[in-house]
């Protein structure tokens, strides 16, 4: 949130955010910057020192060599592993106007510079019931431990006591149809790193639950983010990385949507409120 914020001072031509040329630059350069910036941070929490991009590869296998990259000469990832994550930031590029895509809107429409508002729509993404879903999905999958606990575990969901994560959307009342294709990825993704253990309690946790009417009833269905912590888990991303993951696809459609906004030429974003506290009470003056 931070760098984001900061390359503003970098970029003052930014500011113009109505110059065409100047506007698609600094698409260009977030977009580009993201997974610089991701890999940065994650090689400084560890102590390794920064890998420069390789203008000699793709997108993916350019982030996946700052990430991974150690002393070879030249990074080669695994194919299948480049479009499995393909695949996810495709996934994840855009979805409608979420809550980080909401901050990044509402913040562009005061007209600030778009590293301001990428950092505003990383803040939001960095709230637990937004980009923090795919890592509660591992901590429950963990929690449940066996197969053999599953059914238990869902009595417990059915009785209040526990969440069942990764179920359920805000739009989708049905299968998320990102979920489908993150479901078969994976299976591509562990023949190549192995199979996670926590791959058998997410299939039987799904069976289960999709046989009981108390979920079919609410339309709780997996949805994109049951599966694809597995998935950045098998390739070696600690779930702290989870949101930083979500956040360098998501750049791409928060950018379309301060794009849309300002040739739309928005009003400043400015919600009206209804006033439900007390009526007019009486004083005694002393």
């Amino acid at each position: 949130m931070s760098t984001l914020a900061a390359l503003s001072t970098f970029y003052p031509d930014a500011k113009d955010i109505f110059d065409p040329l100047s506007r698609h630059k600094q698409v260009i350069r977030l977009i580009a910057k993201m997974p610089t910036i991701a890999a940065g941070a994650h090689r400084h929490s560890v102590g390794m020192p920064f890998v420069y991009p390789d203008n000699n590869l793709d997108f993916c296998s350019n982030f996946l060599s700052m990430m991974w990259k150690v002393a070879e000469p030249h990074y080669q990832p695994d194919p299948v592993l480049v479009r499995a994550l393909d695949v996810l930031f495709i996934l994840h590029a855009d979805h409608e106007q979420n809550c980080s895509t909401t901050a990044m809107r509402v913040v562009g429409s005061a007209h600030a510079d778009p590293y301001s508002c990428a950092a505003a729509a990383t803040s939001a993404l960095y709230g637990p019931r937004h980009g923090g879903a795919n890592e509660a999905v591992i901590r429950m999958l963990t929690a449940i431990g066996s197969v053999d606990n599953v059914e238990a575990y869902i009595r417990e969901v059915k009785a209040g006591n526990v969440r069942l994560q990764g179920f359920g959307h805000r739009v989708y009342k049905s299968y998320d149809p990102r979920a489908t294709i993150i479901k078969r990825v994976a299976y591509e993704v562990f023949e190549v790193t192995g199979r996670n253990a926590l791959l058998d309690i997410a299939l039987k946790l799904e069976e289960v639950a999709l046989a009981d009417d108390y979920f079919v009833s609410r339309k709780l269905y997996p949805n994109v983010d049951f599966y694809s912590g597995l998935i950045y888990q098998a390739m070696g991303f600690s779930t702290e990385m989870f949101p930083v993951l979500f956040a360098i696809p998501r750049t791409a459609g928060w950018l379309a949507h301060w794009g849309e906004m300002l040739d739309q030429d928005s009003r400043i974003a400015r919600p009206r409120q209804i006033y439900t506290g007390s009526e007019v009470r009486n004083r005694t003056l002393h």
